[in-house]
């Protein structure tokens, strides 16, 4: 059996977290054995994969600050677990993993590429400067998987040289997710939306990349264009974003459910999907799922947006709720 252990830098519910939950879940549990060492604490995925079988570690790191104490917690870990793989996930795990699995000895690494173009400078100055590290170390792993080909060329423009790149499109459960009229009629009474009403969803964790701002100035002119649409906004930290909304004229307009475990059960409700990424997107899993529910989409040309979604929706420039309101009305109108 192949020991597997999984580093990734928290397990919030964020894209790559998602995938991360999803992988080990179906793993073969004959020819693979897996772990996941966070290196915060269990967030919101991490009872959830406890769960499935799969054993959570966590190394305590307060997110946004050094902890040089980490490293040999992970080394101890690591000769505890004798892995065969390390497979890291984003940035920091992947810098720290690096750095254990060179003092363990004979574990061989993996890293994970999630992400294509981030402006690092909405985030913090460490980022930016292990992503710099990360490239002048990209020849250690046996391999750097990316999940689009825009996260490939990104990084290759950084300076990545890995001796091999693979890349792996993310993958979706289509029993899961598939159109399904009773958690249609279901959610929308639960909701208080008339069946016959127009359902614009947005998937997303608060955050800069995510680019709310750009999605509630479009919510708000089409809802002038078309009084009866309303929306519906899902992910962590989206319940804060009740005063913007109110200030857009959107309190009776918009739901803000905050975190949901079961995203698949919500899709169904919903006519359009939205994406408002400024940037930073490689494969939104969120496309993959509301196609799978057969839902057409409104994306901003982020990631490998316009190749996922071909001629099932419709592709606008980031950071332009002008536009992004057409396209939603657009398909409204159809």
């Amino acid at each position: 059996m192949i020991r597997i252990v999984h580093v990734i830098s928290d397990l919030d519910a964020g894209g790559a977290e998602t995938m991360l939950s999803k992988l080990v879940g179906s793993m073969d549990r004959h020819r693979f054995s897996s772990a996941v060492i966070s290196l915060t604490d269990r967030g919101l995925l991490g009872k959830g994969i406890e769960a499935l079988g799969v054993p959570v570690y966590t190394l305590g790191m307060k997110r946004g600050r050094p902890d040089v104490l980490a490293i040999p917690r992970l080394i101890r870990l690591l000769r505890q677990l004798q892995p065969a793989i390390v497979q890291s996930w984003l940035y920091h795990a992947d810098l720290l993993s690096t750095l254990a699995v060179s003092i363990c000895g004979s574990t061989r690494i993996i890293w994970n590429l999630r992400c294509s173009n981030m402006e690092l400078a909405q985030y913090s100055r460490l980022t930016r400067c292990v992503q710099r590290v990360l490239a002048w170390l990209s020849a250690l792993p046996v391999a750097v998987v990316v999940n689009s080909e825009a996260g490939r060329s990104q990084h290759e423009g950084l300076g990545y040289h890995p001796r091999r790149w693979a890349y792996i499109p993310n993958g979706f459960d289509t029993e899961r997710f598939a159109p399904n009229s009773d958690r249609r009629a279901a959610r929308r009474i639960e909701w208080k939306v008339p069946n016959d009403t127009v359902l614009i969803g947005f998937i997303a964790r608060v955050d800069p990349m995510k680019d709310h701002a750009t999605f509630l100035e479009a919510a708000q002119s089409v809802v002038r264009a078309r009084p009866l649409a309303r929306f519906v906004l899902v992910g962590k930290d989206t319940e804060t974003l009740a005063p913007l909304a109110s200030e857009k004229g959107l309190k009776d307009a918009i739901l803000l459910l905050g975190y949901q475990s079961d995203v698949a059960s919500l899709l169904p409700a919903m006519d359009i999907v939205c994406l408002s990424s400024a940037f930073g997107e490689g494969f939104p899993n969120v496309l993959g799922e509301a196609m799978a529910c057969a839902i057409p989409c409104v994306s901003t040309d982020v990631g490998d947006a316009r190749n996922i979604l071909g001629d099932t929706g419709i592709v606008v420039p980031a950071r332009d709720p002008k536009v992004l309101a057409e396209a939603i009305i657009d398909l409204i109108d159809r």
